[in-house]
């Protein structure tokens, strides 16, 4: 019988590249990672790993027991929630049929924790204090692929205007607001001294930006918001903390183009102007596996979701 437990553990060393990198999104050791493969290999008699430099890549057994697998992993989550319907049936009384148990991971960007996630999950284990929801903070790319891989079970990702942000078939997405970023800038600069109620590419283009990470879908609008304009954006400073952008602006050290959804009121030396021709919009979505389309504590999760995000558009 194969160790499915195991084979969750391989397939996230498939989906982040790495056993470390395995541990860390499954939440533990890299030993515990090595020896639950280890005994998948001993189980099969098929090597499953090997060594490649300093690092292992899955073998070809391996990258079949991964793709056949999803469909078995996605069964047992479909009978698991079948069964907790199950047990909320007619016979169950009022407080009963609202009983919530069980453990949805969440895995949500930095802005959508502060901005969104702070207020639901409180509210969360107060209306459902048996039911468990653990966080991991995580960029849009990741965040589908630990929830298409089944290393997250919800996820709360964004898309800017034309960003590719793929979605694989058993992902269902759920539309939950709109968010706007604005140019961040001094309040004495003269874009700001100027009154414009938006800038455009053009009016921007000879400034020194603070920016994330160019791994970051935010980086790669950044750049997208210039197309078409030479030598710009001039990226001088970077941080993966917009707390930080608004630092480093008021130090007079550059703008930045930071999203409203988790911003702190911004002191009186800075200004926040939209743009325009594109505007910076992004949408904010939640997504999880088919699959768990009929779990209770997954629509518990997702209704909360919904609910805190209510008032949040801001396009």
């Amino acid at each position: 019988m194969i160790d499915l437990e195991a084979v969750v553990a391989l397939r996230a060393v498939a989906t982040n590249g790495s056993v470390a990198a395995a541990a860390d999104a499954l939440g533990f050791t890299p030993s515990a990672v090595s020896q639950q493969i280890k005994r998948l290999e001993r189980g099969t008699r098929v090597a499953l790993l090997e060594r490649a430099g300093r690092g292992v890549v899955l073998t070809d057994a391996a990258r079949q027991l991964v793709t056949s697998s999803a469909t078995v992993l996605a069964d047992l989550e479909r009978i698991e929630a079948d069964l907790h319907l199950a047990g909320r049936g007619p016979g169950a009384d009022g407080a009963a049929a609202r009983r919530i148990t069980g453990e949805v991971r969440i895995g949500a960007f930095s802005t959508a924790v502060r901005g969104l996630l702070v207020d639901v999950l409180p509210r969360l284990r107060d209306e459902h204090p048996e039911l468990r929801v653990p966080l991991r903070e995580s960029e849009p790319w990741e965040t589908i692929a630990l929830v298409a891989s089944g290393q997250r079970d919800l996820g709360i990702v964004h898309r800017w205007g034309g960003v590719a942000l793929a979605m694989p078939d058993h992902l269902v997405e759920t539309p939950l607001f709109t968010d706007v970023a604005d140019v961040i800038l001094r309040r004495e600069h003269p874009l700001a001294l100027a009154g414009a109620a938006a800038l455009t590419p053009q009016d921007l283009a000879d400034e020194e930006w603070v920016a994330t990470f160019d791994s970051t879908i935010c980086r790669q609008w950044l750049r997208r918001l210039f197309d078409g304009v030479s030598n710009a954006p001039r990226i001088v400073h970077e941080s993966m903390e917009f707390e930080n952008h608004l630092e480093l602006v008021r130090a007079g050290l550059g703008v930045a183009l930071v999203p409203r959804l988790g911003r702190s009121p911004l002191p009186d030396d800075l200004v926040a102007i939209p743009t325009v021709e594109p505007a910076s919009v992004r949408g904010v979505a939640a997504v999880h596996r088919r699959s768990q389309a009929d779990s209770p504590a997954l629509q518990a999760v997702l209704d909360a979701v919904r609910v805190g995000a209510t008032g949040l558009d801001a396009a």
